[in-house]
């Protein structure tokens, strides 16, 4: 046994020589890779410091372009949107004033209603009646021989509306003077 252990020992001595060689070999290969990697990286930085700021002003360069383009589209959306929005509120205006124009005709119509229902009499009322005194007044000048006056201008139409309190004795006055005419007429047959 004795003997099988001294060429056992031999072989493990050959492979291990062998194994390191190998080992060796290896480790030197790793080596020389990684070298060649550090410099290919080195190589790579000192391109990019040398390339680098001309390739930074070519993206400034082309980004520029890029947003001059997207403005002069953006411009032109805008102007349209403008366009759209204004033509929206025209519209929106338009619809507003027609819309206060009608009710003001409607209110002013059940304000008339309301007024013809309480009996205020309306302006073509009072310049009928005025005329109406106008021609009465001469008849009985013509009648007592005195001579007739000039006939009056009427008066200038208001601006506004009259207020309400204002209308109610120009109510009366006018509820009144056909009843005095009634009353000089029937003393007048009596006579």
């Amino acid at each position: 046994m004795a003997k099988f252990k001294k060429t056992a020992s031999k072989k493990t001595t050959a492979k291990s020589a062998g194994s390191q060689a190998e080992a060796e070999r290896l480790s030197k290969s790793l080596s020389e890779s990684a070298q060649q990697i550090w410099l290919a990286g080195v190589g790579a930085f000192s391109r990019a410091q040398a390339e680098g700021t001309k390739l930074f002003e070519g993206l400034v360069k082309e980004g520029m372009g890029l947003e001059q383009t997207v403005r002069k589209f953006a411009g032109g959306r805008a102007e349209v949107v403008r366009d759209a929005v204004e033509n929206r509120v025209g519209q929106a205006r338009e619809r507003a004033t027609d819309t206060w124009d009608k009710l003001e005709k409607v209110f002013e119509d059940r304000v008339q209603r309301a007024l013809v229902k309480l009996g205020v009499p309306s302006r073509e009322d009072l310049n009928d009646l005025s005329d109406r005194v106008e021609s009465l007044t001469a008849e009985l000048r013509r009648q007592s021989g005195a001579a007739p006056a000039a006939k009056r201008k009427p008066a200038a139409k208001p601006a506004a509306r009259a207020p309400k309190a204002a209308k109610a004795p120009a109510k009366k006055a006018a509820k009144r003077a056909p009843r005095k005419a009634k009353v000089v007429a029937t003393e007048s047959q009596d006579a």
